[in-house]
């Protein structure tokens, strides 16, 4: 087996094994990364803007997969806040992408890092919560 088969394998039970915040998580992860990878190849200028444009729109994909994601009945005025935020996000990584503006990509890059701490501090809540829930129900008095 190769070394990037086991990568792959890797990073697919990641995906099947994880929770569906740790996976709105992840999304997060990789489109700060793309981001990051646009970042720094716009300013390497023998790579060309194409691999800056890929970057870009792979950050935009994750955005949309984000976005049509949202499940609007459980997630009321979050989601429609959500949802909104991330139409601005596409919209200005569209922009970045036409004028290859790294002060636009900064922007969302906060973003998106800021929206992954909020997920991240849910998630812990939810876990945190879900053992002490799991802790009070056990009865050790027989």
């Amino acid at each position: 087996m190769k070394n990037t088969d086991a990568v792959d394998s890797y990073k697919e039970t990641q995906i099947k094994t994880a929770t569906p915040g740790k996976l709105v998580i992840m999304l997060y992860e990789g489109a700060v990364k793309f981001i990051n990878l646009a970042l720094e190849r716009m300013n390497d200028k023998h790579t060309g803007y194409e691999k800056v444009s890929n970057y870009i729109i792979k950050a935009q994909d994750i955005v949309t997969e984000l976005m049509v994601s949202l499940d609007f009945d459980k997630g009321g005025q979050i989601a429609k806040n959500l949802f909104g935020l991330y139409l601005y996000m596409n919209r200005r990584l569209i922009e970045a992408n036409i004028q290859k503006d790294t002060g636009i990509l900064a922007e969302i890059k906060k973003l998106l890092t800021e929206l992954r701490t909020a997920w991240i501090q849910a998630s812990q809540k939810t876990q945190n919560d879900g053992v002490r829930a799991a802790a009070g129900s056990i009865n050790i008095a027989g």
